[in-house]
């Protein structure tokens, strides 16, 4: 948490800027000085960091579901503790995959924009200047992108504990019983019918 404090304090330091962005109800990162190297190195050095610490996540996700995956194999037997377990450990693979994905496409897409923004010397800054041609109607896409990202980068916060919430065991397990419950109306359903066309055939036959 420090260390995130200070990197949020180095604009007041001279290294990067804070600016308004479009259109004009928020401040983040300015992008587009290319003229200026600490604001460059700034937004460069987040967009990185950001990439790294997803991509961390990802492999620290994917290493923890390989365990627990490697782990119940381990355990299979038909013991109550074993199951107990079984249960636990799908409870929990399920919970990292949702929170997974959930980081990935909701930070992935600022990231990745920030980077093209970056590197190819634009900032939000360019979206007041909108005109009819087609350029500026390429511009307004982009910038409209940008300011979707940083939307779902914001959601991010609020969809975590939504995650762990919605995939607990029970509420699984209560989506199981209403989806066997579907399937099986919609089978016996289908038997019914199945049956009534065949007698149907039956009598037109005799």
């Amino acid at each position: 948490w420090l260390a995130v404090f200070a990197f949020a304090l180095l604009p007041i330091a001279g290294l990067g800027q804070y600016r308004l962005q479009w259109p004009g109800t928020w401040c983040f990162i300015s992008t587009g000085d290319s003229h200026l190297t600490g604001s460059l190195v700034f937004a460069s050095t987040f967009a990185i960091l950001g990439l790294l610490s997803l991509v961390v996540t990802v492999a620290c996700n994917l290493a923890t579901i390989e365990a627990l995956v490697s782990r119940c194999r381990t355990k299979a037997t038909a013991s109550r503790s074993s199951k107990q377990w079984g249960r636990i450990a799908m409870e929990t693979l399920i919970q990292l995959l949702g929170i997974m994905c959930v980081l990935s496409a909701c930070w992935s897409p600022l990231l990745v924009t920030m980077l093209k923004m970056i590197f190819s010397h634009t900032s939000l800054e360019h979206c007041k200047q909108f005109s009819g041609d087609a350029q500026s109607s390429e511009l307004h896409r982009e910038c409209n992108f940008f300011l979707t990202a940083v939307r779902l980068a914001s959601l991010n916060q609020i969809l975590d504990p939504w995650v762990y919430l919605l995939l607990r065991k029970i509420l699984l397990q209560k989506f199981c019983q209403a989806a066997n419950a579907v399937s099986k109306c919609s089978n016996n359903e289908w038997k019914e019918r199945s049956i009534t066309l065949s007698e149907e055939i039956r009598r037109t036959a005799a």
